[in-house]
């Protein structure tokens, strides 16, 4: 018979709607934490889609859209304010 998993050792995608609170009670917020969680995330994706043995252009390409998509969000405000405007 397999051993139970801890609460604070389950992944988010494995949590109960009814345990999400008490599952992010015991997340670590600290900076070390959100440092940590930021670099297995790293890590993770680098393994994933970048160190492959066939690797592709799926990885950098998801990592460029994603680049593409965060520029044009933080500068939406601007475009937005001259989209009205013109120019003759």
């Amino acid at each position: 018979m397999a051993k139970p998993v801890l609460l604070k050792d389950t992944k988010l995608m494995d949590v109960k709607l009814g345990q999400l609170g008490s599952w992010l009670a015991m997340r670590d917020f600290t900076p070390g934490g959100i440092l940590g969680a930021i670099r297995r995330g790293h890590e993770r994706y680098y393994n994933k889609y970048i160190n492959v043995r066939k690797g592709g252009l799926g990885g950098l390409s998801m990592l460029l859209a994603g680049y593409v998509i965060l520029s044009y969000m933080w500068s939406y405000s601007h475009i937005k304010h001259d989209r009205r405007r013109k120019y003759h």
